[in-house]
């Protein structure tokens, strides 16, 4: 393929429509933009270019490749159907790069009907944010067939700052599902490190000064540790996609036997963020549930 393939995006929310801008800046046509609040392709559209298009398969018949970014598992079942409208019509020949962090099953699936359609399709699993989509420094997971992934090399490196191939189809999410699982471990982790230093009334300042030195040090104490002390959640990764993404891997741990308690209550954590309406906050948001003057006293007593 050239450089210059046709580039179509289904689900412009904040990731789908920086990952078209960014290619946009380095030279990529955007085509067509799809999402299901066609506002929001819209307004991705006003910023790439390409046609806010009415329908999937025009999606596809606009484009060489088509990378998605939807919510979950019925959402990817939906743009991949096998009835109605679909990514799948007229896919002969076109590649298809899947963003969202769904259970690996997907992919497998979607890789099946793509290629009964004589079209290819990729996991590109995204171990990064916003920012990262916009500037194309994303880490990217790759998963499915290695000739495909070759032919659009050159445009997923105009996406990423490192790439990795993790091999067959469905691999790369299960990694991707393992990565999300420690991070989210991690975060309620550090939620709660500084939820008790608040309650003996430790400086937080030089809790996290400590921290950062010694083994309490991870990436999420440099991502979110401030922002859990001055209760800025404005979003990157909500606390409802960690839930989701969390129980992935439970899913995937229940498949070969395995007990995973930490998992677990991480997971039960940002399922209670949801239940109390704060679903849409980001990740950083589960220290609302372990500082005493938040919401931390209440969870402990139920």
């Amino acid at each position: 393929m050239s450089s210059l393939e046709k580039i179509g995006v289904v689900g412009t929310g904040r990731m789908g429509a920086n990952i078209a801008k960014r290619l946009r800046d380095v030279g990529y046509p955007i085509t067509a933009l799809y999402d299901v609040r066609r506002e929001s392709a819209a307004e991705a559209a006003a910023d790439a270019g390409g046609e806010v298009a009415a329908s999937l398969a025009r999606v596809t018949e606009l484009s060489d490749v088509v990378i998605t970014v939807v919510t979950d598992d019925a959402a990817m079942y939906r743009i991949f159907a096998t009835e109605g409208d679909s990514l799948l019509i007229g896919a002969r020949g076109k590649i298809f790069v899947n963003c969202a962090t769904v259970t690996p099953k997907v992919h497998v699936d979607v890789e099946r009907l793509a290629r009964a359609q004589g079209a290819d399709s990729l996991e590109a699993c995204m171990a990064s944010s916003i920012t990262q989509a916009r500037e194309g420094t994303l880490y990217l997971m790759i998963g499915g067939r290695r000739d495909a992934f070759e032919r659009i090399k050159p445009l997923l490196e105009k996406m990423s700052v490192s790439l990795k191939y993790i091999g067959e189809a469905g691999r790369a999410a299960q990694v991707k599902a393992l990565v999300n699982m420690v991070m989210n471990i991690n975060t309620a982790g550090l939620a709660e490190g500084l939820g008790l230093g608040d309650a003996l009334g430790l400086d937080l300042d030089m809790l996290r000064e400590v921290f950062s030195q010694t083994g309490a040090n991870s990436r999420v104490l440099e991502t979110d540790g401030a922002d859990m002390q001055n209760r800025d959640h404005d979003v990157y990764f909500s606390a409802a996609h960690a839930a989701k993404d969390s129980g992935i891997a439970l899913g995937l741990a229940a498949g070969v036997d395995l007990s995973l308690p930490l998992a677990r209550a991480a997971f039960e954590q940002y399922e209670r963020m949801k239940a109390l309406g704060l679903g849409e906050l980001d990740k950083s948001g589960v220290s609302e549930l372990t500082f005493k003057s938040r919401h931390g006293r209440s969870a402990a007593n139920t």
